[in-house]
């Protein structure tokens, strides 16, 4: 059983406890829940295209940054140009919470997503309680046709979704009504990134797909690259996460790459 399995057997696991304890009719009554979305397309291509993320800790990498709050960090995101931001609410492998989401939500103006393991409506309806405008569907652990469900319910819940493939396989995941595919420049199963590889991914997309390049974004260089390559947006956490004061990476970063 590779990290990919065991986090997908602990997430049904989650879920069937949130289920047993929170109903959906609790959920369509929360705060959020009827609040209009923010939208990731009109941000991606307006500002700096970085979908700035933060992160705690990772299966391949441990602890990265416990010291700083969510709130602090997004909040200098938005400062200094994020298009969105992306907050883990993983426990177990991440050591996201809801409460991540729910503390930064009326704070920030831009696109929040929730980035977790997508697997069961029920997270779906989560999302939406929790104030997040975007949801990412991992083509990894999932069917191409579910796929289309989960992104058929989105965009009814009025979320946007990002679909994330790592392998030529997975390209048939793709379909006409996801809002953006993300390749994933490190491989889940085994955590290698090769940038190369996800430029050769990036060239068999259809025409028209707004393309994200997520992980292992770890120079500035290696962001000069993807975007020389077309990329429209960049999913980053760890470089800046990395650092004890993320904001201060985040704000140095994007002054040193504003003219690339």
């Amino acid at each position: 059983m590779n990290i990919l399995d065991k986090i997908i057997a602990t997430k049904k696991q989650e879920v069937a406890d949130s289920k047993s304890k929170i109903s959906l009719q609790q959920l369509k009554d929360s705060e959020f829940f009827n609040r209009k979305s923010l939208s990731l397309k009109e941000t991606l291509q307006s500002k700096s295209g970085i979908i700035a993320e933060f992160k705690r800790q990772s299966p391949s990498k441990g602890i990265i940054n416990d010291k700083v709050s969510p709130l602090q960090v997004v909040s200098a995101y938005e400062k200094f140009g994020a298009s969105a931001v992306s907050v883990l609410t993983d426990k177990d492998f991440f050591g996201g919470s809801f409460d991540d989401i729910l503390n930064v939500r009326n704070h920030i103006s831009i696109p929040i997503l929730r980035k977790d393991f997508m697997i069961h409506d029920y997270q779906f309806y989560e999302a939406k309680a929790i104030g997040a405008d975007v949801i990412l569907l991992i083509a990894a652990c999932l069917s191409s046709n579910q796929v289309s469900e989960f992104t058929e319910l989105a965009h009814s819940l009025d979320l946007e979704v990002l679909l994330e493939i790592h392998t030529k396989d997975e390209l048939q995941h793709i379909n006409r009504n996801v809002d953006f595919v993300g390749i994933n420049n490190r491989n889940l199963k085994d955590f290698k990134v090769d940038l190369q590889h996800s430029v050769h991914l990036k060239n068999m997309l259809p025409e028209n797909t707004l393309s994200i390049a997520e992980s292992g974004i770890y120079s500035e260089e290696d962001f000069k690259f993807l975007r020389e390559k077309g990329f429209d947006g960049f999913l980053m956490g760890e470089y800046f996460m990395k650092d004890k004061n993320p904001e201060n990476k985040f704000a140095e970063f994007i002054s040193n790459v504003a003219n690339y």
